[in-house]
């Protein structure tokens, strides 16, 4: 027995509505109907331009040539994150994507640097890191190096336009028979018995009926919310930036295969380097700074001419109580908002669609299949959560209340108990639905000044020689495979530079 398609709506374009249309496209082809309602007169938030190593899992999921993606939206590669005056003024780190070192007789690599860092020529962790000796000399490749008897390559994301990313998607998913519909949403009807959403009713009077919605409104979560009261779980008095300033610049000289995160008194400032310009913003707590002041703070601390007005975004961190309620699943800023510290927006909208897909209902909804996608999610969300207060709780800094409030503020317990056996045994406890690797965890751990009291006593079964031998090798190779590398900026002129790219 054939089935009839599905059909699915989709609330909102922007990065999170195309990316949902063509992965539903290239997933679902077959089985739904796929239509897409926005309006051009409603902007979108637009400046999530950093990503994750995850991206490219939907890249190659979606079979996207990677250079022709990179032409298309202007885009740089990343290596890593620079955290700049978090733990102390004047300090600086990297929280980058590659693995730190290799591990020894069953024992995580970590505990080798604690037993040998006090000796002034091993204290530096990122010296064991390829990643981090590529952002150095601002160099990158794909191509693979010798690690001993292990062939590695540099773990990599994007710097990417996203407005153009969703240009390229969209172009993608209509391709593949995506629909898109022009106009304003001015009410959501529901079924007065199941409280369903019935369709969309547009401001022409049209009336756009589906079986399963996807709310990808942004912001305003218009159908989650508006229609449906999910409810929200307000996570601000844990992260209190509520407010960000965000303006484009001329590039100025190279540019780095890294974003920069630099923090100041009542927040703190990205800079993410495109082929074309460089995204900024000021990231704030408007309890602790004013607009005015915050404005002038970005404009002070930015390099290149402005090319556009900065433009003022508002917001609230947490996240809806449920993100799939109904025949509603909310994607991206609709089912909540995690400041863009960790770059992990892009990400969050990617694993829903990815959880979408592997849930998807045949027939009617069932409250299992919404129950789980829920836990799954919320999950996700928490644990994300919880590594971004980490760069905020941890720090040293005495020079604003902003500062001084973060450090003295209750955490909660999940990262709370992480942090003690750190502290405790220099071991890192990866968890379920957690995002970020133990190499990440060390390394915004160390960075931020969290210093272990031990380590594991593994690392105690070489002599001190071996152990001299053992750091002193990786870093050689390392040494020897960057400078091989050429510059992120050769690399992009030989292989994927956009034709329009400003000099």
């Amino acid at each position: 027995m054939t089935r009839p398609k599905q059909r699915v709506v989709i609330a909102g374009g922007g990065t999170a509505g195309w990316m949902a249309a063509a992965t539903l496209a290239k997933y679902l082809g077959a089985l739904a109907e796929i239509e897409l309602v926005e309006s051009d007169e409603i902007g979108t938030v637009g400046v999530g331009e950093a990503t994750i190593p995850q991206i490219r899992n939907f890249t190659q999921a979606l079979e996207i040539d990677e250079d022709e993606m990179i032409r298309a939206t202007q885009a740089t590669f990343k290596l890593a994150i620079r955290f700049e005056n978090w733990t102390r003024l004047g300090h600086a780190y990297f929280h980058t994507f590659g693995d730190n070192g290799i591990p020894l007789n069953r024992a995580p690599f970590q505990h080798f640097w604690l037993r040998a860092r006090r000796d002034p020529r091993f204290a530096d962790l990122w010296a064991y890191n390829a990643n981090a000796q590529a952002c150095l000399g601002d160099k990158f490749t794909r191509a693979p190096f010798e690690m001993g008897t292990r062939s590695l390559a540099l773990a990599y994301a994007f710097h990417f336009d996203a407005s153009l990313f969703a240009k390229y998607l969209r172009g993608y998913a209509e391709r593949r028979g995506v629909k898109r519909s022009e106009g304003k949403i001015v009410e959501v009807p529901r079924n007065g018995e199941s409280g369903d959403i019935v369709g969309l009713k547009l401001e022409n009077g049209r009336v756009i009926e589906a079986d399963l919605f996807i709310d990808c409104s942004g912001f305003r979560a218009l159908l989650i919310e508006g229609a449906l009261g999910s409810g929200f779980e307000d996570w601000s008095h844990w992260l209190p930036c509520d407010r960000a300033f965000a303006a484009p610049t001329r590039n100025e000289g190279p540019t780095h295969p890294f974003t920069q995160a630099i923090a100041h008194r009542a927040g703190w400032q990205w800079r993410i380097p495109l082929q074309h310009r460089t995204g900024n913003g000021h990231v704030f707590s408007s309890a602790h700074i004013g607009e005015d002041e915050a404005l002038e703070v970005l404009l002070n601390n930015v390099r290149g001419e402005v090319l556009q007005a900065p433009r003022l975004l508002k917001f609230r961190t947490g996240r809806r109580r449920a993100f799939w309620k109904n025949n509603c699943v909310a994607i991206g800023l609709a089912g909540g908002f995690l400041e863009p510290l960790e770059s992990t927006s892009i990400h969050l909208i990617q694993s829903g669609l990815s959880r979408l897909l592997a849930m998807f209902p045949n027939g009617g909804v069932e409250e299992a299949e919404r129950a789980e996608y829920n836990r799954q999610t919320a999950l996700e969300y928490a644990r994300i959560r919880d590594f971004i207060i980490l760069h905020y709780h941890a720090n040293a800094r005495t020079d604003s209340p902003f500062w001084t409030q973060c450090r003295e503020m209750s955490i909660p317990e999940d990262l709370e108990r992480k942090l003690a056996y750190f502290r405790a045994s220099g071991g890192i406890c990866r968890e379920q639905e957690d995002l970020f690797t133990e190499s990440s965890w060390l390394q915004v751990m160390v960075g931020q000044g969290i210093s272990p009291l031990r380590y594991h006593p593994f690392a105690d079964q070489i002599s001190a020689a071996d152990l001299e031998g053992f750091l002193s090798n990786i870093r050689s190779i390392l040494e020897r495979a960057t400078d091989a590398m050429p510059t992120q900026a050769e690399y992009i002129e030989r292989h994927c530079v956009a034709a329009d790219a400003a000099p």
